[in-house]
């Protein structure tokens, strides 16, 4: 038998996502391997109800959402289903957004070349994603971004991005460079040391305002400012390592291609790994009263971010500088929801889970501020960021969002 402090250790993550549904019969289902526009490979399931003609996609840049909550749902009321992987689902490692919506593309005109009406699904991450393609994709393509902020080019300008029909968000978050700004801990001195702290900066040091769990905890206004701006800073000096990193791997090809040197070839080549410490230090997530919704305590990795931050698990831990500069700097990333929103004029479906997390009710009014669709609904029901329920025996986010986007569809759709 295990003690509290041991249980609490093993099911720190516990209940992080909710279970799916039994998926209806009758629904025909194929897997696809999609080219895209620069020519790597990407696979898609897609699920066919009998007679659907609209489909529902779910993509997200990191992770596999083929058997993503809402999918029985969706099918369950005719819609088919079309779930999408990037070019390197479940790893983040060297996630370029600029990829990443070439990906997004190659899904949405194989949708099209079948005959659907397509609708876009973008659940946390993929809301961003979603916001970042129909942005790029609205556009003439000559305009269209050709670079990723590394200086890597990429071929949206001559990629087939055709817009969807519709857009649905699902707690949205605003981007994962916006997300690891605020969950970055900043009282960390010495990147090399993920047990370095200033204790005029920790998060967790009872004399900054911290309480043990399951104790409310209650920052001062000061101490937020201060940790806000601490957390700026943070970014900003692993920015410019990223920058030097990029430079050096620039210095070397270009002395390749001058000289030849198969050494300097391999200089450029070689990865530089950027390492950061301690990504689960949302103030928000222990102090309730910030930015208060229903929310419990706790963040997205566990009920206890004064555990899960100094862990494996978390945002932004181990990227290549060209991916922090892509996805994971707030200064740098192309992929920000509210820089996107005036991007989005299809038809717009926001949705905020009313206890999320991650996406918080301040995100909600800057994203319904800025998306610039004329049919817009903003709306609201009771879950977590993941869809669980707002409290044991309440029904799940999932099946109540689940009952929304149908509803918005069917008059649309």
């Amino acid at each position: 038998m295990t003690s509290p402090a041991q249980d609490s250790a093993v099911r720190l993550g516990a209940g992080r996502y909710d279970d799916a549904i039994e998926a209806p019969d009758g629904v025909e289902t194929s897997v696809h391997e999609l080219v895209t526009a620069d020519e790597a490979k990407v696979t898609g399931v897609l699920r066919t109800p009998a007679g659907a003609q609209t489909v529902v996609t779910i993509m997200h840049p990191r992770q596999d959402v083929t058997h993503h909550p809402l999918v029985p749902h969706l099918l369950g009321s005719g819609y088919a289903v079309w779930t999408q992987g990037s070019r390197s689902p479940n790893n983040d490692l060297n996630l370029i957004h600029e990829q990443a919506i070439l990906d997004f593309a190659a899904g949405h005109a194989f949708l099209r070349s079948r005959g659907f009406g397509v609708v876009s699904l973008g659940h946390s991450g993929g809301g961003t994603l979603a916001a970042f393609y129909c942005q790029q994709a609205g556009l003439d393509p000559e305009k269209r971004l050709d670079a990723a902020p590394s200086g890597r080019p990429v071929a949206l300008r001559s990629a087939d991005m055709p817009l969807p029909d519709g857009v649905v968000f699902l707690a949205p978050h605003p981007g994962q460079g916006a997300l690891l700004q605020r969950v970055i801990d900043p009282s960390v001195v010495d990147e090399d040391d993920p047990m370095s702290v200033d204790p005029e900066l920790d998060p967790f040091d009872p004399r900054n305002g911290f309480r043990p769990a399951p104790e409310p905890t209650w920052y001062a206004a000061e101490f937020v400012g201060r940790y806000r701006e601490a957390q700026r800073r943070r970014v900003s000096r692993i920015d410019a390592v990223a920058r030097r990193h990029v430079e050096q791997s620039r210095a070397a090809n270009q002395e390749f291609h001058d000289s030849g040197d198969p050494s300097a070839r391999r200089r450029a080549l070689a990865p530089r790994l950027i390492t950061v410490h301690r990504t689960d230090a949302d103030l928000r997530n222990v102090d309730l009263t910030l930015d208060a919704n229903e929310r419990p305590y706790g963040s997205l990795f566990g009920r206890r971010p004064d555990l899960t931050n100094y862990g494996l698990v978390g945002f932004g831990r181990l990227s290549t500088a060209e991916a922090w500069l892509s996805t994971w700097s707030a200064n740098t990333t192309n992929a920000d929801f509210v820089r996107c929103a005036p991007g989005v004029t299809v038809p717009t479906l926001l949705l905020e889970f009313t206890g999320d997390q991650a996406s918080f009710p301040t995100d909600i009014a800057a994203m319904s501020d800025a998306l610039a669709a004329d049919d817009l609904t903003v709306d609201a029901v009771q879950g977590t960021h993941f869809g669980g329920p707002i409290r044991s025996g309440a029904p799940t986010g999932t099946s109540l969002a689940a009952a929304r986007i149908e509803d918005w569809l069917r008059q649309r759709f």
